[in-house]
C-alpha cells in the first residue's frame, strides 16, 4: 500500500513514519509513506495558500489552486481513493478501516484554517472522514490516526496477523483483559483459567469477558449486534 499525505506541515508526519511499527513496515516494503507540501505548488509569489472566504466570516480558507496542482503531482497506483480529513465526514470506525485497507493507494488531504475551498471536495475528494465530533487545528493528527488504523490490517505489518483480527471492535465487541508475567503481583493474581493450558476454556473465558466489558463500557455496541442478527 502507498499512503500519500497532502499537507502544509509535512514534518509532523515524522512522528508516525519514522518510528515503531510504521517504520518497520516501510523498511520491509509493506507500505510506502510520502508527504507532499501543498505550499510547494502555489503560484502565489508570496507562497500564500489561503484567502478570505467569499461572503465574509471568520478565518481563512485554503485556496483551490495549490491543492489541485498538488493532487496532480501525487504518485498513485492501482486502486486509489482520495480522502479529506474533516469533522463533517463519516465517522471512522472498525468497518471503515477494514474497507480502506483494501486500497492500493490512499491520498489524504489535510486541511487547515476554516477548511478548504468546496470545489476541492466536489472535484477531487472521494470520501470525507472524521475521527470524532470535535475540531482540531489541522488535519495532520487525524490523518495519522487514520493511516495508523488502516496499516495495521495490511498482511505482515503486525508480524502476527491474528493481532489485528483478535482485538477490540473485531466482532463488534471490546477486547477481553490481558495479563502477563508474573502470575502474582502485589497480591493481585491472574485468573486461573489463563494458567490452565485448556485453550477451549480460555477461549470461552475471553469471549465472556469481551461481552461483559462491552456491556459495562459500550452497551450501544451490543444493541448494534442485536440489530444485525
Amino acid at each position: 500500500m502507498r499512503i500519500n499525505f497532502l499537507t502544509l506541515f509535512p514534518e509532523m508526519f515524522d512522528a508516525l513514519v519514522g518510528h515503531s511499527i510504521a517504520k518497520r513496515a516501510e523498511d520491509a516494503g509493506l507500505i510506502t509513506f510520502m508527504t507532499y507540501n501543498i505550499r510547494d505548488y502555489t503560484l502565489d509569489k508570496h507562497k500564500r495558500v489561503d484567502d478570505y472566504p467569499f461572503g465574509g466570516g471568520a478565518g481563512m480558507v485554503m485556496a483551490p489552486q495549490p491543492i489541485f496542482d498538488c493532487f496532480k503531482a501525487v504518485e498513485s497506483a492501482g486502486k486509489t481513493v482520495n480522502v479529506y480529513m474533516s469533522p463533517k465526514g463519516r465517522r471512522l470506525d472498525h468497518e471503515t478501516v477494514l474497507a480502506f485497507s483494501g486500497y492500493d493507494t490512499i491520498n489524504i488531504l489535510c486541511g487547515h484554517y476554516e477548511g478548504v475551498d468546496q470545489r476541492v471536495i466536489d472535484e477531487l475528494i472521494d470520501e470525507e472522514i472524521s475521527i470524532g465530533d470535535y475540531v482540531l487545528t489541522g488535519g495532520e493528527l487525524p490523518a495519522m490516526v487514520f493511516a495508523d488504523a488502516v496499516m495495521r490490517h495490511l498482511p505482515g505489518v503486525l508480524g502476527n496477523d491474528e493481532s489485528a483480527a483478535d482485538e477490540s471492535f473485531s466482532e463488534n465487541l471490546l477486547e477481553y483483559p490481558h495479563y502477563t508475567r508474573p502470575a502474582e503481583f502485589r497480591g493481585l493474581t491472574v485468573p486461573e483459567v489463563l494458567l490452565s493450558g485448556n485453550h477451549q476454556q480460555i477461549e470461552a473465558w475471553r469471549k465472556a469477558q469481551a461481552l461483559e466489558t462491552t456491556r459495562k463500557k459500550r452497551p450501544d455496541m451490543l444493541k448494534t449486534n442485536f440489530k444485525n442478527e
